[in-house]
């Protein structure tokens, strides 16, 4: 894969049923000095407190914390979209979080996430959607390629749920289906400084 240079990317990595294990599993690969900003959102029921940062806090390399309204997204460091919150991503590359309420559409919401990345980011914009149900996603993937992103999805071989990642791949705005042990290392290749 070349490497394409980009400045300060953000990866957004988009799951539902199975995204525990492949973001871990994708996250255990990363190095701690990853040149990237990354989102971590799966679906989870509004009502509950989600422990994800905190279960993929312990096998990441690079430090990974619940987002917070307002924070920066930094380099080298790893997100979670909070349960009850949509994750948005501001023009100045800040996280905005919104109640979701207790009605769909997904909650967190991909393609409120991928959406606003694309905006915000432009060509600096990766999205990485995994395992899932449903089709949450596949309108925010053609918001980041039409506005220049990346756009990757793990094949339906390696994804415990496969209809979020055929959703995106049926838009035909997927540059990369991979295997999802691959992705990673696309990842270190999209973001790494020339």
């Amino acid at each position: 894969m070349p490497t394409v240079r980009r400045e300060n990317p953000i990866v957004a990595m988009v799951s539902s049923v199975g995204g525990l294990d492949a973001l871990g599993r994708v996250l255990r690969s990363l190095p701690a000095d990853l040149p990237a900003a990354l989102i971590a959102l799966q679906h989870a029921d509004p009502t509950n407190v989600s422990h994800l940062a905190e279960i993929l806090d312990r096998t990441a390399p690079l430090p990974v914390t619940d987002a917070q309204d307002g924070a920066v997204l930094a380099p080298g460091t790893v997100v979670v979209a909070p349960s009850g919150f949509h994750t948005l991503v501001t023009r100045d590359r800040t996280i905005a979080l919104v109640r979701s309420g207790q009605l769909p559409p997904s909650r967190p919401s991909a393609d409120l996430l991928l959406v606003t990345l694309a905006v915000s980011a432009g060509p600096n914009a990766i999205a990485v959607v995994l395992s899932g149900l449903g089709h949450d996603g596949a309108a925010g993937v053609t918001a980041i390629k039409r506005l220049g992103g990346t756009v990757i999805a793990s094949d339906l071989a390696t994804s415990q749920e496969t209809s979020m990642p055929e959703a995106a791949i049926d838009t035909g705005e997927v540059d990369h289906v991979l295997a999802l042990d691959d992705i990673a290392r696309a990842l270190i290749d999209l973001t790494a400084k020339p």
